[in-house]
């Protein structure tokens, strides 16, 4: 009862910051989840709960996707590297790529911060960095199920304003984790967890509700802010649960 109280709090949390950022959902669940479940029984109930807010969310917004941003920057470089990372999966060891992933995270966000603070004039990446960076954004995506944190990176500077930022990153999440979802299903997972999954949905609901209210009253540099400050505690919360993992 305690690990499924720990779950519910988790997804409140995660699933306001989605609604509020356009990502976090399942890598600030899974990350803070894991402290008391195993990854592989919290995937299908994440992936699924991703998939209807996601489906939700994007519907909502339609009118503010960036359709060119989408189909043009970013879903060709996130599918190809997803796939990859699916493959790569069984091959590398987790726990260093974990915890690698981890840093990279809290430099990325910590290096943001500092531009913030100090009023650097951001200019956007040069092309072929930044399909490098949406190509390793999926192939984190492929492994974690946990790509927004480098596609936020890469997205850096591109002069996207707060709304369709969200909406288009929601869009990118509904795609893929469709394909996560379809997996599942087939593997018969989703069947196996739906009292879990009916559960959590009013959780979820609430979240939405709650992170569309707190989305709407945040101004443009609060919200930069709050997503490179959300970069930085996932990845503490992610080297954290690694360090755990190899020192006990």
């Amino acid at each position: 009862m305690t690990a499924v109280l720990w779950l519910g709090l988790c997804i409140l949390l995660a699933w306001t910051i989605e609604a509020m950022s356009g990502f976090g959902s399942i890598v600030i669940a899974l990350s803070l989840g894991a402290l008391l479940l195993p990854i592989d029984s919290m995937l299908p109930v994440l992936v699924t709960l991703n998939v209807l807010t996601s489906s939700w969310l994007a519907w909502q917004h339609r009118r503010h996707i960036d359709r060119q941003l989408l189909l043009r920057r970013i879903m060709p470089a996130m599918l190809a590297g997803t796939v990859c990372g699916v493959f790569l999966r069984d091959l590398l060891p987790g726990t260093a790529l974990k915890t690698g992933f981890a840093l990279l995270i809290i430099w990325f966000a910590l290096r943001e911060l500092w531009a913030i603070h100090h009023r650097y004039v951001r200019t956007p990446h040069d092309p072929v960095i930044t399909q490098g960076l949406t190509a390793a954004a999926g192939i984190t995506h492929g492994l974690f199920a946990s790509g927004g944190p480098l596609l936020v990176y890469a997205m850096a500077g591109s002069g996207v304003d707060k709304a369709r930022f969200r909406a288009t990153l929601v869009t990118v999440w509904l795609l893929l984790n469709g394909v996560l979802f379809s997996a599942f299903l087939w593997q018969g997972k989703i069947a196996a967890h739906m009292t879990e999954i009916a559960g959590y949905l009013p959780v979820v609901i609430l979240s939405v509700l709650l992170g569309n209210r707190l989305h709407h009253g945040l101004d443009e540099e609060r919200f930069r802010h709050m997503v490179f400050w959300l970069l930085a505690v996932v990845g503490g919360v992610l080297l954290l649960s690694q360090l755990r993992l190899l020192l006990f």
